[in-house]
C-alpha cells in the first residue's frame, strides 16, 4: 500500500508548518468585498469566520495539492490543463481490506435472507451491527496500528457501492462512522493518546459514532453555534443543544461541535450508556432514516474530560468539521450509485410483465430512454467517486471536486427516483410496501445532506474566484476604499488615476485571456464519442474564466448578493467537469454498455448547457441502449431482485 493511502494526511504540511497568514492572516476576498459593499459588522465577522476556517484547512495541505492546484480550479484559470488530474488511478487492491469487504457484504446477505436486519421498530439490528464489527467493518478506514484495516479510500467508496445495493442504510452508516462521524476527526487531528484511547474501540464497532454539528439555530450557517463547553479542572462541562444527529443512541462516541471560549472546537465524547440527567436524548417524526436512529441531542452540564479535545494545531473546530465533510460528500454519491442500480433491476422485470395495447412497456421508447439514461446517471456517480476518492488518496484537499460529487450523486438519485423509477411503476408506486413509497425520503433526503446543493454550489463558487479576487479585484477595492471612492466612474479621471495601477494588471490577464490560445491537452486513447465529449468539455471550461470574471467584473461588490448567477455559473462549471471526468472513466472500461451510458449522459449534460434540443440520433442511441439494459447488458446489476414484480396489496 502506498504511503499516501496508509496516511490520510499524506498531502498534508508537516505540523511544524506554519499556515500561510497564521501570524497576521489575510483578510479574504470575501471579506473585503462585504465590508466595501456596506455589509454589517456582524455579517462580516461571521462570514470572516468561515472564510478563515477554509483557509485553516487549505493550510493543512501541502502548496501543490491545496485548492488554488485542484483539478477544476485549474482548468478553468490556467492555460494549461491539467488533464493527468482527471483520470486518477485506483491504488492495488489491501489484501486485508478486500476480505473485510467482501465479509461484511456476506453478513448482510445472511441477515437479510434470514429475515434479520430490522428490528421490530424497522432500525437495523444491534446484532446486524456487532456482526459487522466481527467482520471488520467498522474499522475498514482505521490504521492498521489502532485495530482497522486502513483501507485506502479509493478502494473503501466505491466498495459503499456495493454495500448500497444490499442496503443503503449500512452504507450509510459506514459514511456516518468513517467519514464523518469520529473516526476521520480522531484519526487526522487527535494526539496519540487520544487515537490510542478511541480508535481501536470505533475499529471493532465497540463504539460506533456519529458527529454533532447542527443545531435548532445552525445549519448552513455554522457560526451560528451555541452549544458550550467551559472548562473546569479537569474537564470542559458542557450545556446546549443537537439537532438530526444520524447515528446517535447512549452508548456510542460523537464528535462534538461546540463553543469554547466563544471559539468552535471539536470534543470527542463517549456518550453514557443511559440517559440522565446530563444526557437525554431528543426523538422527533423524520421521515427519512428511518431504518437509523436520528435524534437530537440535550446537555446540561456534561462533564467531559479535557484531553478529549482536539487541537488541529492550526485553527479551530470549523476546520476539523469541514475537513472530514469531502469523504461523507463522496460516500453519498457511491451511495447513489448503488441506490440507483436498485432502482434499474426494479423497472427491468416491471417493464417486461407490464402490458399497454399488447405489449410489454419495455418496448417503448419512453421506457427505454429511461433506462438507459438511469444507466448514463449511475456511469456518471460510479466516475465521480473513483475520480474524487482517487485525488483524496493522493493528498488533495479536493474541496470542489468533492462538491462536485455530493450535488450530482444527490440530484442524480433524486431524478432517478421521481422522473424515472415512479413514472416507470405508475401509480402503484404509492402503495404501501412499494420500494419508491416505501422509500421516497430516502431518495430525496441526501440533496440536504452534507450541505443542501445550491448552497454547496456557491460554496463551489467561491473557492473558484476566490484567487482571482484577491490577485485582481481585492487590490480595485482597496484602492477604491483608499480614495474614498464608493461608486468608481471610468470617466472620472481622478477615478481612473486611482485605479490605474490594479486595472492594468486586470487588462493584461484579459488580454492574454481573450488573444493567446489555451493548451489543448493529450487525451488518452479513446473512442471517437468519448473523445468528442471530452474535447468539448475541455475547450468549454478554458472558456469559462472570462464568463466568471465577467460575472465578477459585473456585479463587483455586489458579487455576494447575486445567489442566484453564483448558483447557475457553479451548475454550468460543475456539469462540464462531470461530462469530462465521466467521458475518461468510460473510456477506461472494456464494456460497451457503459460507454454507451457515459456517451448517451454526455451529451445530455451538454444540451443543458448549449440549450439545444435533442437530435433524433440521440434518441436512437438512448433507445438502443435502453434495449441492451433490457437484454442483461448492464452486467452490475445482473441477479438483483430488490423486490416482487406483483407486490402484494396492504389491507388497511
Amino acid at each position: 500500500m502506498a504511503a499516501a493511502t496508509q496516511n490520510p494526511n499524506s498531502g498534508m504540511k508537516p505540523e511544524h508548518d506554519a499556515p500561510r497568514g497564521s501570524e497576521n492572516p489575510v483578510e479574504s476576498f470575501a471579506e473585503t468585498a462585504l465590508k466595501l459593499g456596506g455589509k454589517g459588522a456582524e455579517e462580516v465577522r461571521r462570514m470572516g469566520a468561515v472564510d478563515a476556517a477554509d483557509e485553516q484547512v487549505e493550510a493543512l495541505f501541502a502548496a501543490r495539492f491545496q485548492t488554488v492546484n485542484s483539478p477544476l480550479h485549474a482548468a478553468v484559470w490556467n492555460r494549461d490543463f491539467p488533464i493527468d488530474l482527471f483520470h486518477v488511478a485506483p491504488p492495488p487492491a489491501a489484501p486485508q481490506a478486500e476480505q473485510v469487504m467482501q465479509d461484511s457484504l456476506a453478513v448482510v446477505r445472511r441477515h437479510r435472507t434470514a429475515g434479520t436486519l430490522l428490528d421490530a421498530n424497522r432500525k437495523v439490528t444491534p446484532a446486524v451491527l456487532n456482526d459487522l464489527g466481527g467482520a471488520g467493518y467498522w474499522g475498514l478506514l482505521v490504521e492498521p496500528a489502532h485495530g482497522g484495516s486502513g483501507a485506502p479510500f479509493s478502494r473503501f467508496a466505491p466498495f459503499l457501492t456495493r454495500m448500497a445495493i444490499e442496503d443503503p442504510t449500512i452504507a450509510g452508516l459506514a459514511s456516518v462512522h468513517g467519514c464523518i462521524g469520529a473516526v476521520d476527526p480522531v484519526q487526522t487531528f487527535g494526539n496519540a493518546d487520544q487515537k490510542s484511547r478511541f480508535l481501536p474501540s470505533l475499529a471493532s464497532g465497540e463504539r460506533l459514532s456519529a458527529f454533532a454539528l447542527t443545531e435548532p439555530c445552525a445549519g448552513s450557517d455554522l457560526t451560528a453555534l451555541r452549544t458550550t463547553a467551559v472548562r473546569d479542572g479537569d474537564d470542559y462541562v458542557v450545556n446546549g443543544e443537537k439537532l438530526f444527529i444520524t447515528n446517535v443512541v447512549p452508548g456510542r462516541t460523537i464528535g462534538l461541535v461546540c463553543l469554547i471560549d466563544n471559539r468552535p472546537a471539536v470534543l470527542v465524547v463517549d456518550l453514557p450508556d443511559v440517559e440522565n440527567d446530563q444526557f437525554q436524548l431528543k426523538s422527533y417524526g423524520l421521515y427519512a432514516l428511518k431504518h437509523a436512529y436520528n435524534q437530537g441531542i440535550v446537555f446540561r452540564n456534561l462533564r467531559v474530560p479535557a484531553a478529549n479535545l482536539l487541537q488541529p494545531g492550526h485553527g479551530d473546530g470549523l476546520t476539523v468539521a469541514y475537513h472530514g465533510l469531502n469523504r461523507g460528500r463522496i460516500a453519498l454519491c457511491a451511495n447513489a450509485a448503488g441506490t440507483m442500480r436498485l432502482m434499474l433491476a426494479s423497472m427491468l422485470p416491471w417493464g417486461k410483465f407490464r402490458r399497454t395495447y399488447g405489449q410489454s412497456i419495455d418496448t417503448r421508447e419512453l421506457v427505454l430512454r429511461r433506462l438507459g439514461y438511469m444507466a448514463g446517471l449511475i456511469v456518471a456517480c460510479d466516475a465521480l467517486v473513483e475520480w474524487c476518492a482517487g485525488l483524496l488518496d493522493e493528498g488533495h484537499r479536493g474541496e470542489m471536486e468533492c462538491i462536485v460529487a455530493k450535488i450530482f450523486g444527490s440530484e442524480a438519485q433524486k431524478e432517478a427516483a421521481i422522473d424515472l423509477f415512479m413514472k416507470t411503476h405508475g401509480g402503484r408506486s404509492f402503495l404501501h410496501g412499494h420500494m419508491f413509497g416505501d422509500n421516497v425520503h430516502e431518495y430525496l433526503a441526501p440533496c440536504i445532506y452534507e450541505g443542501e446543493g445550491e448552497m454547496l454550489g456557491m460554496a463551489f463558487f467561491k473557492s473558484l474566484v476566490k484567487h482571482h479576487g484577491r490577485q485582481f479585484f481585492e487590490p480595485i477595492g482597496k484602492a477604491l476604499q483608499a480614495a474614498g471612492i464608493r461608486q468608481p466612474n471610468m470617466l472620472n479621471p481622478a477615478h481612473a488615476w486611482a485605479l490605474k495601477g490594479p486595472l492594468w494588471q486586470y487588462s493584461k490577464w484579459y488580454a492574454a485571456q481573450k488573444l493567446l490560445p489555451a493548451a489543448r491537452p493529450e487525451l488518452p486513447s479513446m473512442p471517437p464519442e468519448l473523445r468528442r465529449h471530452a474535447e468539448w468539455a475541455i475547450h468549454w471550461l478554458q472558456s469559462a474564466a472570462l464568463e466568471v470574471s465577467g460575472a465578477m467584473r459585473k456585479y463587483q461588490l455586489k458579487l455576494a448578493d447575486r445567489q442566484c448567477r453564483m448558483a447557475e455559473l457553479s451548475l454550468r462549471v460543475q456539469t462540464a467537469s462531470i461530462m469530462l471526468c465521466t467521458s475518461l472513466y468510460a473510456a477506461r472500461q472494456q464494456d460497451e454498455v457503459v460507454r454507451a451510458a457515459a456517451g448517451c449522459l454526455c451529451e445530455e449534460l451538454a444540451r443543458r448547457l448549449t440549450g439545444r434540443r435533442p437530435a433524433d440520433s440521440y434518441f436512437r442511441r438512448v433507445n438502443q441502449l435502453g434495449t441492451a439494459i433490457v437484454e442483461g447488458g448492464f452486467h452490475s446489476i445482473a441477479g438483483l431482485k430488490p423486490d416482487e414484480i406483483m407486490m402484494s396489496y396492504e389491507i388497511k
